[in-house]
């Protein structure tokens, strides 16, 4: 246990520049807090103490503001860099060496049944504010951006960016696409078609007059 305990810390230290000790990183890394008590969770999720399990889950989730559910399975030397708003679902698979930052979700997209939630390869990184859903798979060495929204597989090597997610990268070539990961608005768009029927109108308006001239 103690054995493992310091693997986690040590790609702490691997990852995160700004850790100067090993009684630092032990006291003040909620991320690292988190995996602790999930593996406790995760003990008495397998052997079907599942009101035990997500007791211990909550706790986690109120101390940490990560929140993990029981039954997800994690692999070694997992990282949460900062952690706060990080989810991970029930149905969720995280293989070795795999980083994730703050408020990064892998969750569901409804109310399936069975396998759910994502499964992350070794050593795939997602990035803060990344939405990973469904029962997908993020590659090997798979990088999500800052931000994006992941609906579909990406193979390994692959950078995603982009709401949806694109992959924009793989295997250290740019994938050439049209992107736009601008977030529809809604007010824009409106006044869009006002401006087109106002346009329509002044059109029809100049034929008429036109129509005047004639007659007279």
């Amino acid at each position: 246990m103690f054995k493992r305990m310091k693997e986690d810390m040590d790609i702490v230290f691997e990852q995160d520049p700004a850790a100067r000790s090993y009684m630092e990183v032990f006291l003040t890394y909620s991320g690292l807090h988190a995996i602790w008590w999930h593996r406790i969770a995760h003990w008495f999720y397998k052997r079907k103490m599942g009101f035990i399990a997500r007791v211990i889950s909550q706790i986690n989730r109120f101390f940490t503001g990560i929140e993990i559910h029981p039954g997800a399975k994690i692999g070694r030397r997992f990282f949460i860099d900062h952690g706060m708003g990080v989810v991970i679902g029930e149905t969720c698979e995280i293989g070795h060496d795999v980083t994730v930052f703050q408020g990064v979700t892998l969750g569901g997209t409804g109310k399936e049944k069975g396998k759910r939630h994502p499964t992350i390869k070794d050593n795939a990184l997602i990035a803060t504010g990344a939405k990973v859903l469904g029962s997908i798979t993020i590659g090997k060495y798979a990088k999500v951006g800052a931000g994006s929204v992941v609906l579909k597989d990406v193979p390994d090597h692959a950078t995603v960016v982009g709401i949806p997610g694109r992959v924009v990268r793989q295997n250290g070539k740019s994938v050439r696409q049209n992107l736009d990961h601008r977030l529809p608005d809604p007010i824009e768009e409106h006044c869009d078609r006002l401006q087109a029927e106002i346009n329509k109108l002044q059109a029809e308006i100049e034929q008429l007059k036109e129509g005047m001239k004639h007659v007279n």
